[in-house]
């Protein structure tokens, strides 16, 4: 049986939707049934502007034809190959072409899925350089007031939105938060600030 997607499912309550107040989201659902260029459409037809680019991951926009065909192209050819002890081609040609237009000293490429799992590598590097060199006992995290750096456990614990931090009580230990940069006078066009 097809999905239409064009209706509210009749039952909201298998999908736990992060960052959402579900309870209120289930009384009156919101859905987005496509996406176009820089425009989400929702069940009832009207056009929203995509501005946070899909959360970062559609920044050249949704659905172009020339995207879409890499991507089928690719997945008919090898849809997906776990980087552990093997390799696959087009990885490598694409760490060289990032390679190539990275400022000057940037000389590797590791590959993440996500922002969240991007801070969460950089974490442990940080952690992993300073035990190499034989200096374990730097373990100090920083992060920034206010900052977002993430959903998993490191993330939460180095963002300085508190918010996101309060139900879990303390996380991971040793991590301070420097001072937001957030100036009013020369933000004019933002509202409001996460607590």
């Amino acid at each position: 049986m097809a999905l239409d997607r064009k209706q509210t499912p009749n039952d909201l309550n298998a999908f736990w939707m992060p960052f959402t107040a579900n309870r209120q989201f289930k009384k009156a659902p919101r859905m987005f049934v496509a996406a176009k260029d820089m425009h989400y459409t929702t069940s009832d037809g009207r056009q929203v502007l995509d501005g946070t680019a899909g959360l970062w991951c559609c920044n050249a926009g949704h659905c172009r034809p020339k995207i879409t065909e890499a991507i089928q192209k690719q997945a008919a050819e090898l849809d997906y190959a776990p980087a552990f002890q093997m390799g696959h081609p087009i990885a490598f040609e694409l760490a060289n072409r990032l390679i190539d237009i990275a400022p000057q000293g940037i000389e590797h490429v590791f590959y993440t899925n996500s922002g969240s799992e991007s801070v969460e590598t950089a974490l442990k590097l940080a952690i992993g350089y300073h035990r190499a060199r034989g200096d374990g006992a730097r373990t100090r995290l920083i992060g920034r007031e206010r900052g977002y750096h993430g959903v998993n456990f490191g993330g939460i614990s180095v963002g300085g939105i508190v918010t996101n931090r309060k139900m879990f009580g303390t996380l991971l230990a040793g991590v301070d938060h420097m001072p937001h940069t957030h100036l009013p006078q020369l933000n004019a066009f933002t509202k409001g600030q996460p607590e």
